[in-house]
């Protein structure tokens, strides 16, 4: 691959590391869905239609996304991408119905699909091989303070402003500014003479890779887990400990405040350290503060249990990222297809949690995520 002649320069990696914020405001769906719920008086059933809303395009779109990269290359599909979440923000000052919000939240859906699927190969042709997890993994730590701001967003809304739906003209005006940096700070198309365009055909071809499809697999539960925890943090203080909803919503910024310090501290740290062997570590805490937070009735047991989920969970979807994209470089487009459409796991965990919690229990329906992080270290072995 061709590097870019500023490929560590500073006006190249900003309008990288922006978009990457602007990648988590997905994540606002979690704390979003706690106040649509309490709006229209829906089920947990009902309310898991809303993150499903956005996690489905991850499936539908990326493969089409990718093809599309290869056409008119990774910097005007980012601008796509913002130009698609600034349409989605404006929807719920259009039409606050159930109905408004799940179409606003499917654009969001997509804008972030055609957003993930393009800016993690364009971090990659930035950047030398040897450091692209560590830049990843930085791009994650953006993301997570993106996320963590989101739910604080939200509660100064509803609570100053009387309206939470402001965070939607907060973040459609954040999307704009993003597509100035974006074509006032990195002109130059980046040059990839060794990627191979794909077709669709070729992307499916990727799927006899076992290797790729449990990189597809991790993604898929990992992205469940995190929204399954981002929607049921909130649900589970004001069960177990008598919180107001917004009041638990800070339970969810705990959670991406531990996301953000652990995705700075792996930036850091995946410099020199295995990432194999890090993975491996933190999953099996994930795995352990879990079981705690399942089972916990005590305030402090159960945000020391947030915590530290939150800080093992950080880096897992940067390191199998960049796994699967060092893996087979010349398919780079592809693969970032391939692995945003795992994303779309969003959609089919959370759905099975509410199922299991309107049937049975609550705590019940967390078994879902425990049993998602099970697999998720049963495969990290797998890897070499």
């Amino acid at each position: 691959m061709q590097y870019h002649q500023k490929n560590n320069s500073f006006f190249v990696l900003l309008p990288i590391f922006v978009n990457f914020f602007i990648m988590g405001f997905v994540d606002v769906v979690g704390v979003a869905t706690n106040y649509v719920k309490k709006d229209f008086v829906l089920s947990d059933t009902m309310a898991s239609f809303i993150p499903m809303m956005v996690f489905v395009w991850f499936a539908i779109c990326a493969v089409p996304t990718g093809l599309l990269m290869s056409k008119i290359g990774r910097q005007k599909t980012v601008g796509l991408s913002l130009v698609v979440t600034v349409i989605a923000m404006v929807i719920p000052y259009i039409a606050y119905s159930y109905l408004g919000v799940l179409i606003a939240f499917a654009l969001l859906g997509i804008g972030n699909t055609i957003l993930q699927v393009a800016l993690n190969p364009l971090a990659a042709s930035v950047v030398k091989k040897e450091r692209l997890t560590s830049i990843l993994t930085m791009g994650q730590f953006v993301k997570a303070v993106s996320s963590f701001l989101g739910p604080i967003l939200v509660g100064y809304a509803a609570s100053f402003l009387d309206n939470w739906r402001f965070i939607f003209l907060f973040y459609g005006i954040a999307a704009m500014l993003s597509m100035v940096v974006l074509y006032t700070m990195q002109s130059e198309e980046i040059v990839e003479s060794d990627v191979q365009t794909s077709s669709f055909s070729n992307v499916l071809a990727l799927l006899k890779d076992k290797y790729l499809v449990q990189c597809i697999i991790v993604i898929i539960l990992v992205v469940g887990i995190d929204v399954g925890l981002n929607t049921s943090i909130p649900q589970l203080l004001m069960q177990r400990v008598a919180m107001t909803l917004d009041e638990a919503t800070l339970g969810t910024s705990l959670y991406f405040a531990m996301r953000t310090i652990g995705t700075l501290m792996g930036a850091i740290l995946l410099v020199k350290w295995s990432a194999l062997k890090f993975f491996r570590t933190t999953i099996v805490l994930a795995i352990i503060a879990f079981v705690g937070l399942m089972f916990s009735t005590s305030l402090w047991m159960l945000l020391l249990c947030i915590g530290i989920v939150g800080l093992a969970c950080a880096n897992i979807f940067s390191i199998i990222f960049s796994l699967a994209l060092q893996h087979d470089m010349k398919h780079a487009n592809a693969i970032s297809a391939l692995m945003i459409m795992g994303v779309s796991g969003g959609a089919l965990v959370l759905p099975l949690q509410g199922l299991i919690t309107d049937a049975t229990s609550f705590t019940a329906g967390l078994s879902v995520i425990l049993v998602s992080m099970l697999i998720i270290s049963r495969i990290s072995y797998e890897f070499e």
